[in-house]
């Protein structure tokens, strides 16, 4: 047995690095290492690939978000519903531009927004106007989009998708991220789509917010070093864009051997352990294969003394978090779905570069585990 960790970017490194070499020796002898030609054209490539026409490329995932926020001209004075269950960077960044969280439930089989409690929180709110949605493809899963598209035009708010662990994902055959105003990814390392630093986008086909975002990324420069509005400085750069028009070749290739892996564990039945739904309307991507253990924490030792890493993606609610517990508003009647399965959640193994043996070394110890 060999030590499987959870994730692996070195991996994805390993199986690329003639080409990821030469994207980076490129840049650096070309001499020109800030928001040049290689930004410029991963841009366009991955507006493309998504079938978008307007790319803003970011330093991070949360810069995108509090990009994207800004440009809509949400700040005080305005509410921005989202959900608990997500990476703390969701809420961080509706509360960076000012704005209150409002966190509604997640629906326990998709581990994505709750449209009826999203519809009873939209429908009881009587607090500052809510002004967007921000619905997470939580693990690579498309949330409800239609619903909450239709809910969002009823209330009058804008639809910003976190798409940041669903690179490739398409609800009712639409790729994530074109369906709302915008969409926001992430390119961290461990992401689908992930860089070898940090790195984030945003996504929309709508011109006029594009150009606001170029505006707003770069201290408000139109002119160069003539600041029409406030702005911020959020930039990828060369390096990390050249890796990800390399990766972006390749994602959906490595998406599809996601989806191999994960059919692959779904045929293991293991006493105690949901795997996770995969709905017919959307294509998951997995970033992340979550299953749900009544025995959580003996199963993760179980795994552990297999050499079988696992993760707990996440185990405290954003709202329980001391640092934004008194900084958020909850919907109407709690958030019970949310707080229930962060005490079954555990995340196996699943990356593009797992060899089959490494797929029957966690399916072996898997299926040895009983209740």
């Amino acid at each position: 047995m060999r030590d499987i960790p959870v994730a692996d970017p070195g991996a994805s490194y390993r199986a690329h690095m003639g080409q990821i070499d030469e994207a980076v020796g490129r840049v650096l002898k070309s001499g020109w290492y800030i928001m040049g030609r290689e930004v410029q054209a991963f841009e366009e490539a991955f507006a493309s690939f998504l079938g978008a026409s307007h790319c803003t490329s970011t330093g991070s995932g949360t810069d995108a978000l509090v990009l994207i926020l800004r440009a809509l001209g949400i700040g005080p004075g305005d509410a921005v519903v989202t959900v608990s269950h997500t990476a703390v960077a969701t809420v961080a960044a509706i509360d960076l531009v000012g704005a209150c969280p409002v966190l509604v439930d997640v629906d326990p089989v998709s581990f994505t927004m709750s449209t009826e409690h999203l519809a009873a929180t939209l429908g009881a709110w009587s607090g500052a106007p809510i002004r967007a949605i921000i619905p997470v493809h939580l693990y690579g899963q498309p949330a409800e989009l239609g619903p909450i598209m239709e809910l969002a035009a009823r209330y009058g708010a804008w639809v910003i998708e976190d798409c940041a662990q669903a690179h490739g994902a398409t609800y009712r055959g639409r790729p994530v991220g074109t369906i709302g105003i915008a969409g926001v990814f992430s390119f961290y390392p461990t992401k689908n789509l992930g860089a070898f630093g940090d790195g984030g986008a945003v996504i929309t086909s709508d011109s006029g917010l594009a150009q606001q975002c170029a505006l707003v990324k770069q201290y408000g420069w139109r002119t160069r070093y003539v600041s029409e509005i406030p702005g911020m400085n959020t930039r990828l750069d060369e390096v990390q864009a050249a890796i990800l028009r390399v990766k972006l070749e390749h994602l959906p290739g490595g998406n599809a051997r996601r989806q191999a892996i994960a059919s692959a564990y779904q045929n293991v039945s293991i006493g105690g352990v949901a795997h996770p739904g995969r709905l017919l309307d959307r294509e998951h991507v997995f970033h992340q294969y979550v299953v749900q253990a009544e025995e959580r924490d003996r199963l993760r030792s179980h795994l552990s003394a297999q050499k079988v890493g696992t993760a707990v993606l996440y185990p405290v609610p954003v709202h329980k978090q001391p640092g934004y517990a008194g900084r958020v508003k909850v919907g109407p009647g709690g958030l019970p779905a949310t707080e229930s399965i962060c005490k079954r959640i555990l995340s196996l193994p699943i990356y593009p570069e797992m060899t089959a043996d490494d797929i029957s070394q966690v399916i072996s110890a898997l299926s040895s585990f009983s209740v």
